[in-house]
């Protein structure tokens, strides 16, 4: 387990850096927009290609987000709970998390997969939109090996208490 753990790590921690490196790629673009929009030549499309980069940086920072324990949690219910159905809690929450995001990630699936067969590109550039749509389905999944892995970890910490 010990292995899986380092391996879903290692990979979200790639994930997460492409997500970095996109935010850098949106700040550079907008700031490159602003000012040539002073010279009047603004570039085409940068309202679409931030669409499309904020995309990449949110489903791409799931996972990593996850294991850093960075989304919002109510816990002030939880922590006045007895310290042995917390783990319980922790586990039915992954679990919750694993439906809603399994759900997800295949919807966004099905979704690329029809708009790759239609055609579908964006108005101003006229790029294909389902790539982006692929990364949202890949960044839920591997967001649901973290929490599968986040629910097998509760579930031992229940069961050896």
């Amino acid at each position: 387990m010990a292995r899986l753990i380092k391996l879903i790590d290692a990979a979200s921690d790639g994930f997460n850096y492409v997500a970095c490196a996109a935010v850098i790629i949106m700040m550079m673009l907008t700031c490159i927009d602003v000012m040539l929009r002073l010279f009047w030549q603004p570039i085409p499309g940068t309202y679409e290609l931030v669409g499309f980069i904020g995309t990449v940086i949110v489903s791409l920072a799931l996972a990593y987000t996850s294991i850093e324990r960075g989304h919002i949690a109510v816990e002030l219910l939880v922590e006045r709970l007895p310290k042995k159905l917390q783990p319980f809690i922790e586990g039915i929450n992954s679990l919750i998390g694993l439906a809603l995001f399994s759900l997800i990630a295949w919807q966004s699936t099905v979704y690329a997969a029809d708009l790759k067969s239609s055609g579908e590109v964006s108005l101003t550039l006229e790029m294909p939109t389902y790539p982006f749509v692929f990364g949202i389905s890949i960044g839920c999944g591997m967001l649901c090996v973290v929490l599968l892995v986040e629910f097998i970890q509760s579930m031992r910490r229940v069961m050896h208490k």
